[in-house]
């Protein structure tokens, strides 16, 4: 088969469509064949040489896929080869085969295309884990999303949309603002023009934002506090604005606040089980059902994986942006 390596860390350009071995499925896990998968930041920060995979998983880059079965490995029951499947993976995803644990199989939604698939598992499981199985987002509470056009923010506003809580986003222009509006958000913040403390507290006379699902990491995190209701949640996915920051724990400690920071990659298969087990009866049916839906901005051939991670890299695009197998 042939996957997407990195011969060494670099730009876009160091992605390379490369002969590789077959892999084989071993106890518990399926063999897919693939049909596509989608950039996620975790893909550029291996490309650069930052996130290396866990132990054991595919050298190559793609957190998730969607596909076909094309083999069953000893111990598996519950699934059958020619199964269309979208999954959750710890690597392998930009390759024409993958190896996955069962438990991280996700059948297709009714509805959705299996090549659409392939933009679901991540950002469903990233945003069901932290927003709904870690914080809690009750309905009429106020959910703040840093990146609202992101995958994983178009996600978080249309499910907590759907549970009856109302969602602010900041985005960088009016036409991603706009989208995210499409979706529900009831608040919009430009993060070039406005500061998302001062209209988080116009907006809620002053209460704050109960939950925030943050993907800026240090740049964010004393705002985020300041931002933040009585006994609100900020939770940490990501380190697009750094490693290291300030917390003013005293005002944490007023507003009785939680600082919360998760990664799905590196979880072990027990836990990563069990989020796409919630997933699966959780945000499947508003899937199944139209109240959810993927967005895709743009599918790209899986051979030109560098363009994918331009498009990315540069925050031009909405949603997700799929990688198609050849």
């Amino acid at each position: 088969m042939h996957a997407i390596t990195i011969p060494e860390p670099g730009g876009p350009e160091t992605l390379t469509w490369t002969e590789v071995p077959d892999p084989v499925p071993g106890e518990g896990e399926v063999l897919v064949e693939v049909v596509a998968s989608a950039v996620n930041r975790a893909d550029i920060m291996q490309r650069q040489g930052h996130y290396d995979p866990p132990p054991g998983a595919p050298a190559y880059p793609g957190l998730e896929c969607s596909g076909r079965i094309a083999a069953l490995g000893p111990g598996v029951s519950g699934w059958s080869v020619g199964d269309e499947v979208c999954a959750l993976l710890a690597g392998g995803g930009y390759a024409q085969k993958v190896v996955i644990p069962a438990g991280q199989l996700l059948p297709v939604p009714e509805g959705i295309d299996l090549k659409q698939a392939a933009a679901l598992p991540e950002v469903a499981c990233t945003v069901w884990s932290n927003v709904f199985m870690l914080a809690h987002l009750r309905p009429g509470e106020l959910l703040l999303v840093h990146g609202g056009s992101s995958g994983i923010g178009t996600m978080a506003i249309q499910l907590a949309k759907a549970i009856g809580a109302r969602v602010a986003v900041t985005a960088g222009t009016k036409e991603k603002l706009d989208f995210c509006a499409e979706l529900g958000a009831d608040i919009l913040i430009n993060y070039r023009e406005q500061d998302f403390v001062a209209e988080i507290e116009r907006a809620t006379d002053g209460a704050g934002a109960d939950v925030i699902l943050d993907n800026m990491g240090a740049k964010y995190l004393g705002r985020n506090v300041e931002a933040l209701a009585v006994n609100g949640r900020v939770m940490i996915i990501g380190m697009q604005g750094g490693t290291k920051g300030e917390l003013n724990i005293g005002l944490l400690l007023g507003k009785r606040g939680a600082v919360s920071a998760t990664s799905l990659r590196a979880r072990p298969l027990s836990e990563k089980t069990a989020i796409v087990a919630a997933v699966r009866e959780h945000v499947w049916p508003l899937i199944a059902s139209g109240v959810v839906r993927p967005v895709v901005d743009r599918e790209l051939p899986m051979t030109d994986a560098a363009e994918g991670h331009r498009v990315v890299e540069g925050s031009g695009h909405i949603g997700k942006v799929l990688l198609v197998a050849p």
